[in-house]
């Protein structure tokens, strides 16, 4: 896409210049960088993270210096750039995902870091961001261009190419990666590095590789180049033809089901979905990055599908005639494995902005921003009278009511002296929020538990990130909510102890700039979902627990003698513990209350038959031991040949 183009540009293309670092250059130019969507203006980059090194001490974090939050980048600039410091160079681009989903992927962080580990430290973070579509700018320094000294600290040498460096790993997993070599050639690479991050098709991370010598280098700037630029994000409506074919497609369709992916909340769609759906009355069953496109207590709303889905969702998705999906990319967890959408005559309309995603499953593709193509849609059904049997809504109205006796069984607290298991935890936080609250997950036991059972209340309040999955994103990403929102909302960072135990840096973050985190740790004593996927898989919970060895050199000792909560005082959080469901009540109530970052510790109980969570509703494919000797292993190969068998191409 290309941005608007300044209003006034001068005829000598040998007109006035800047002389400054490539760093004061990059730094300047993205302080006037705009994205721009249904006429709201927003800066495309807000701020910086960093952690500084001998890679861009002196080049980026100078030029930070100078365009800090105290005064503009440069003479009569007014324009600055804001500074946030960093523990871990994976946590800061967490937080700028956080950041980015909660501003409609309409404004990002840069993230810059030093060579060598603080580089290949962004790697995670990269994938992260690129899988799941949000935009993150990563600034790594690299290896001198002009090679004086060779090899420098922390250079990668590989014998048959001089011109690679560790950089090159965040290759795979960025959108658009340049090495900025020369001074002059950063002008390309920034204007298209800002263009891949405000396209909606092809956002994701993008990388500028910055040798250190050239971020010091001074160059005489074209000032145009620092000129503002408005980048628009394009809203395209669907092909007249594929309209036409998606509108004949709803019309035959006698069960259909909408599967509401993260599209909708990246176009902010919901109105638009909820229209839809009143006008047509087909349910809506949303993957774990689309919850929230419907309110929980939607008459359309299903709940989640797939292998952490609702019974609800799930047999209606094996039933469907017609799959429309709007926003998701069909990962197998929302297909269960191609083994989900069982209907003999099942077919796929998809609602997508990006073609390649449109056309998964063999699909009737329908190209476009998912609320531009749903209105389109609403439109060209109105009049026509299409609307599904009423015995179809009574069914699956029917049916949610009997899910949420299920909730609430889930959710049903045993004495207030008794240990809280996990799902009553969720319980009784579901009982105290609002619509003003965040929670923000990503990894372990709790995503399938929240897909089941989270009642959300609103469009941004369930923040789970499951295109990764990655464990260690909630703290990080929570700040980068806060940060984008304003902390007078609470946000919630849900982990438990593994996830904890892997990235819990950023607290240190949250205290430095007052921001009221709201984290509760629950202390399960080791891999809770891992360990239940081992035991289902014939692995025996081997290697899942958090114990001291026994006897036989196993891990089925006591638990070890960590205490997190006494880790996350350390790092300057109020810490309210919690052993009981009463106290768990009290303390959940005074952390949303608080006004600093405050830590919720709760050691939860083994889930009963009665309190613990549904079972999986939905198989998912890990490959079990074709061959063993344990007789673990040889009953879950039955099992697992027996739900392959179900699995099946659309085409």
């Amino acid at each position: 896409m290309s941005p608007q183009r300044p209003a006034h540009r001068p005829a000598d293309p040998h007109g006035p210049t800047r002389r400054l670092t490539t760093a004061q250059a990059l730094v300047a130019f993205l302080a006037r960088q705009y994205t721009e969507r249904d006429g709201h203006r927003q800066r495309l980059i807000s701020a910086t993270w960093g952690i500084f090194g001998h890679g861009n001490v002196a080049g980026i974090g100078q030029a930070l210096v100078e365009a800090g939050p105290s005064r503009g980048a440069g003479p009569g600039s007014g324009h600055r750039m804001p500074f946030l410091q960093g523990r871990s160079e994976q946590a800061m681009v967490h937080a700028a995902v956080g950041y980015a989903r909660q501003s409609g992927r309409l404004s990002a962080h840069a993230v810059t870091t030093s060579i060598g580990p603080g580089a290949t430290n962004l790697v995670t973070g990269a994938a992260l961001a690129t899988i799941n579509r949000l935009p993150v700018l990563l600034l790594p320094g690299d290896t001198f261009a002009a090679r004086p000294a060779d090899p420098v600290l922390q250079q990668l040498e590989v014998p048959y190419a001089g011109d690679v460096s560790v950089n090159d790993c965040l290759r795979p997993v960025s959108r658009y990666f340049d090495r900025i070599t020369r001074p002059e050639a950063l002008i390309p690479a920034a204007l298209q590095a800002m263009r891949v991050l405000a396209d909606p098709v092809e956002t994701g991370a993008v990388t500028l590789a910055l040798p250190q010598d050239v971020q010091a280098e001074a160059y005489d700037w074209p000032a145009e180049f620092f000129a503002e630029r408005d980048w628009h994000v394009r809203r395209p409506a669907p092909d007249t033809a594929e309209l036409e074919a998606a509108v004949r497609a709803v019309r035959s369709a006698r069960r259909p089901l909408i599967v509401a992916g993260g599209g909708v909340r990246h176009s902010a769609a919901e109105e638009t979905l909820a229209a839809f759906t009143a006008a047509t009355r087909i349910p809506v069953a949303s993957t774990q990055a689309g919850k929230g496109a419907l309110r929980h207590d939607h008459p359309a709303d299903v709940g989640g599908i797939g292998h952490t889905g609702t019974a609800t969702a799930d047999e209606l998705a094996r039933t469907a005639d017609l799959v429309i999906g709007v926003g998701t990319r069909f990962s197998d967890f929302t297909t269960a494995s191609g083994t989900l959408f069982a209907h003999p005559a099942v077919r796929f309309l998809h609602l997508n902005i990006a073609a390649f995603d449109a056309h998964k499953l063999a699909a009737l593709p329908l190209v476009a921003d998912a609320r531009a193509g749903l209105e389109a849609l609403t439109a060209a059904l109105a009049g026509r009278g299409y609307r599904v049997d009423p015995a179809y809504e009574t069914e699956y109205t029917g049916a949610k009511e009997a899910w949420e006796e299920r909730v609430e069984a889930s959710f049903a607290t045993p004495a207030p002296t008794a240990r809280p298991t996990q799902t009553q935890v969720l319980g009784i936080l579901d009982g105290l929020v609002t619509e003003d609250d965040i929670l923000v997950n990503a990894a372990g036991s709790l995503p399938g538990d929240l897909h089941k059972l989270w009642r959300t209340r609103s469009r941004d309040q369930y923040h789970v990130e499951y295109g990764y999955s990655c464990m260690g994103y909630e703290i990080p990403a929570a700040i980068g909510v806060l940060l984008a929102d304003a902390p007078h909302r609470p946000v919630w960072a849900l982990v438990g102890d593994g996830t904890y135990l892997m990235n819990p840096t950023e607290i240190v973050t949250a205290v430095q700039e007052g921001l009221p985190l709201k984290l509760v740790i629950l202390q399960n004593h080791g891999y809770a979902s891992i360990g239940g996927l081992s035991e289902a898989v014939g692995s025996e919970r081997f290697g899942t627990a958090y114990r001291h060895r026994d006897a036989d050199g196993g891990f089925t000792g006591p638990p070890l003698p960590v205490d997190l909560a006494a880790n996350a005082a350390s790092l300057g959080m109020r810490v309210l513990r919690a052993t009981t469901v009463d106290e768990l009540r009290k303390t959940l109530s005074e952390a949303r209350d608080a006004e600093g970052p405050t830590c919720v510790y709760v050691e939860t109980e083994t889930p009963d038959t009665v309190s613990g969570p549904p079972p999986a509703q939905a198989w998912w494919d890990v490959p079990v031991a074709e061959t063993a000797s344990r007789p673990a292993a040889v009953r879950a190969r039955q099992e697992y040949d027996r739900q392959v068998a179900a699995r099946r191409r659309h085409l």
